[in-house]
């Protein structure tokens, strides 16, 4: 387990290593530079480039801004009033963080257990309606829900507020309020999850349920709930925890209009707003943290394989 986790990161090193430099270089493609403003002369401009480095060759920069990273430095964003990018992914990252989280929980749990239902009653009413579930929570974009739940649970019924609010003592914003008001942006993120969660649960439960194994379970006298639970369940997961990974950074990555719906002020705006000034650091940075997330991600998924199998572990000695 050591063995392959140390290969692992040294592959998440290198993966790293190769988005950092494509990203750099791309950015240079880009036309205009950070200061393209027809208030700043072009003699200041070049002031501004020499002042940042921008006007020595991409390679010199690559390596300089690599040192950089190498020694936990993103740069500083060049619109932003010189804040270091570390400091300001800080900041919006746990406003992402909150919504997504509970946004993922509640999307595996309810996903699993419907998925779950629909397979145990396969055919019946309960599932036909599981499976109509499904494909309107991945035909539906987050955003026309979460303007559907503005408009009803907001400004028809008044039970949330219409934007989050972050914790803040000074305001009287509680932790608690600030629970309250993720919870619309949350749960708007959350239905494509669900949907998600509950299609893999429901097909590889039932492909499961009807495996050799468990009719001999079945044969041997145990009783349904014990076989679902203590065998079938664990085996029907595998493939659940496989979309997780890529769905917890699209929580994060991909909650862009969610959050401008609601006012979040995270990390997708900080994005947004970096590509539409040429704030290059920025944009590295928080690709970057993106990457680096992802990864992270999938090795803990590829660690998990084994908890959940003990086959996995044992098979050619990997995991």
């Amino acid at each position: 387990m050591i063995r392959y986790a140390m290969q692992r990161i040294a592959l998440i090193v290198l993966t790293l290593f190769i988005v950092l430099t494509i990203n750099f270089f791309l950015l240079r493609l880009m036309p205009g530079t950070p200061f393209d403003n027809p208030k700043i002369t072009p003699a200041q401009q070049e002031l501004m480039k020499r002042k940042y480095g921008l006007d020595d060759p991409a390679f010199v920069q690559y390596l300089r801004y690599l040192k950089g990273v190498i020694h936990g430095d993103l740069g500083d964003s060049f619109k932003l009033q010189d804040q270091p990018v570390t400091k300001l992914i800080k900041i919006k990252l746990p406003h992402t963080v909150k919504i997504g989280t509970i946004a993922l929980i509640f999307g595996v749990i309810v996903g699993i257990f419907l998925g779950a239902l629909a397979a145990i009653y396969k055919n019946t009413v309960l599932d036909h309606f599981t499976t109509i579930l499904a494909v309107i929570g991945v035909s539906i974009p987050s955003f026309v829900i979460a303007a559907f739940l503005q408009h009803t649970l907001c400004a028809k019924y008044g039970w949330f507020p219409f934007l989050y609010q972050p914790t803040d003592a000074t305001r009287g914003i509680s932790w608690l309020d600030s629970l309250h008001s993720s919870l619309l942006p949350a749960f708007s993120l959350s239905l494509f999850v669900i949907s998600s969660t509950m299609r893999y649960m429901r097909s590889e439960l039932v492909e499961v349920l009807s495996s050799d194994y468990i009719l001999l379970a079945r044969a041997k006298g145990l009783s349904k709930p014990k076989v679902i639970f203590r065998h079938a369940l664990r085996n029907a997961l595998i493939p659940v925890v496989t979309i997780v990974g890529p769905m917890t950074v699209s929580l994060l990555t991909g909650s862009l209009i969610v959050e401008m719906f609601f006012g979040v002020p995270g990390l997708s705006k900080l994005m947004l707003n970096a590509v539409y000034t040429n704030d290059y650091f920025l944009i590295l940075g928080v690709n970057l943290f993106y990457s680096f997330l992802f990864v992270v991600v999938i090795l803990i998924i590829d660690l998990l394989y084994g908890v959940i199998d003990p086959r996995i572990r044992l098979k050619g000695g990997g995991v």
